[in-house]
């Protein structure tokens, strides 16, 4: 008998439970494809699918998706309202599964995460177990040895970026959300520049999300969407040891357009704002990060 395939894009969710997904299908001993890093191809058959209101990491979301609709038996997309009724996600990650119901005809595997009425990823895993043929106690099991897997490497991921703060180049926080920090279009091209500048790059995301989620309270104790939270909490633990910021988002996120531009009056430490749109090119982007190197070299030299 055939594997059953599973397709996951490589996008958005896919930053934050990925490593989660293909260990938890790999212990169940099912196939999962994984859609390539994003390339123009991708990005442009997302923008063609799309609608102008939605934000550029959507767009590239569809794009990831059209690529995997033939090439695997179901494609996992989960429904994501909350985490509790002060942590909200992005009503994106509660609309993405009826946008690709709508727009494509390969089967979707789910499930659900709404805290406030009790439905966890714990319980919508192991019902994706049943749902592929597998028993509950199998299910579990997969879930539970993925959550430890995960979370080994992901304590590793941390302590290696916290121990990036004790370089002596110059350090900036780079405030993002993973999915658009690390896709091979969207962040990519900015931290590899950055690098070739010799910036010593501490990430929002590699920090305990518990204790970042806690600390945003104190730039604003209004804020009730979680991912938000979590990045801009990253700037309380750091803002002392660091030499500037660098907001990346795409457009147009309503969240992050308004929770960057709330923390950025706030915040004494150099910053500097990109917004992606158009990804022709980087010339622009690039001219920008040279000048705000420059600004936080010669001010980390002044205080020498």
């Amino acid at each position: 008998m055939d594997k059953v395939k599973i397709g996951i894009p490589r996008s958005i969710h896919y930053y934050y439970y990925g490593d989660l997904w293909i260990s938890f299908f790999k212990y169940l001993n099912c196939d999962v494809i994984i859609s390539p890093k994003t390339n123009r191809d991708i990005m442009n058959c997302g923008i063609r699918l799309a609608t102008d209101e939605m934000c550029l990491s959507m767009k590239n979301l569809l794009g990831h998706i059209d690529y995997l609709q033939d090439k695997c038996d179901y494609i996992l997309i989960p429904r994501i309202d909350n985490y509790g009724i002060s942590n909200q996600t992005c009503t994106n990650f509660l609309a993405i599964y009826d946008i690709v119901h709508n727009l494509f005809s390969t089967p979707i595997l789910s499930y659900n995460i709404d805290v406030v009425h009790h439905q966890t990823e714990k319980q919508g895993m192991i019902q994706i177990g049943e749902q592929l043929g597998f028993s509950k106690k199998q299910s579990k099991i997969a879930y539970l040895e993925a959550c430890n897997c995960v979370w080994k490497n992901k304590k590793l991921a941390i302590e290696k970026n916290i121990q990036k703060l004790k370089s002596i180049k110059s350090k900036v926080l780079l405030v993002g959300h993973p999915y658009n920090l690390y896709d091979e279009m969207i962040g990519n091209p900015i931290i590899s520049f950055l690098k070739k500048m010799d910036v010593e790059i501490i990430y929002s995301n590699l920090f305990y999300s518990e204790m970042t989620n806690q600390a945003s309270k104190q730039l604003s104790n209004e804020l009730y969407w979680k991912f938000n939270k979590e990045n801009i909490g990253s700037i309380p633990f750091v803002q002392n040891q660091i030499d500037g910021i660098i907001f990346l988002s795409t457009f147009p996120c309503g969240p992050d357009s308004l929770v960057n531009e709330l923390v950025m009056r706030k915040i004494k430490l150099p910053y500097l704002n990109l917004i992606l749109d158009d990804m022709d090119g980087m010339v622009g982007f690039e001219t920008r990060l040279e000048s705000f190197i420059d600004i936080i070299q010669e001010r980390k030299r002044k205080h020498v």
